[in-house]
């Protein structure tokens, strides 16, 4: 099966340069709803990323989680932590346009305060240890300068033609 996604990574950003949502998804294979990242705002290959992402009263899973209360759910901020990590990446390894990026492993993950509609969440993700087929980061969600959710994702890097192949 051929991959629908476009292939053609754009030129890589200078330390500190903005990546707004358009550079995003040459990066990224999701797309709404499930995309979670709004733009990078500053990115150093190989070391950090600092992304937002606005949680919005419109998100579709406030419907139900929950309709009186409306919390952003857990696992859609470590989600946001682990798409951080996955641009990333894209700015870190050789060749990204043939590298597929996929969650494997989230440890010792805290939340310590719920995301709300209005929040805009601050993710920063550091790379702690880079191999070739995996990566660990320590990734730290934040709102107004409160760290809301922090932990360490490991993920694993596949070729792109390997995964959709196999389909």
């Amino acid at each position: 099966m051929k991959s629908s996604r476009d292939t053609t990574l754009p030129r890589q950003p200078k330390n500190k340069e903005l990546i707004d949502i358009e550079e995003i998804l040459k990066f990224l294979p999701h797309r709404y709803p499930f995309l979670l990242v709004d733009r990078v705002l500053e990115i150093e290959g190989g070391k950090f990323i600092t992304a937002i992402k606005n949680v919005t009263y419109n998100e579709p899973y406030f419907q139900g989680h929950f309709p009186e209360k409306k919390i952003m759910p857990g696992v859609l901020v470590v989600e946001a932590l682990a798409q951080t990590g996955g641009i990333l990446l894209y700015h870190t390894v050789a060749e990204p346009e043939t590298k597929f990026v996929l969650l494997s492993k989230v440890d010792n993950l805290k939340f310590r305060k719920p995301v709300v509609p209005g929040d805009q969440l601050r993710l920063r993700v550091e790379i702690i240890k880079l191999k070739s087929r995996f990566c660990h980061v320590r990734g730290t969600a934040s709102v107004d300068n409160e760290v809301v959710a922090e932990g360490e994702i490991m993920a694993s890097l596949f070729n792109t033609k390997d995964i959709y192949e196999k389909r």
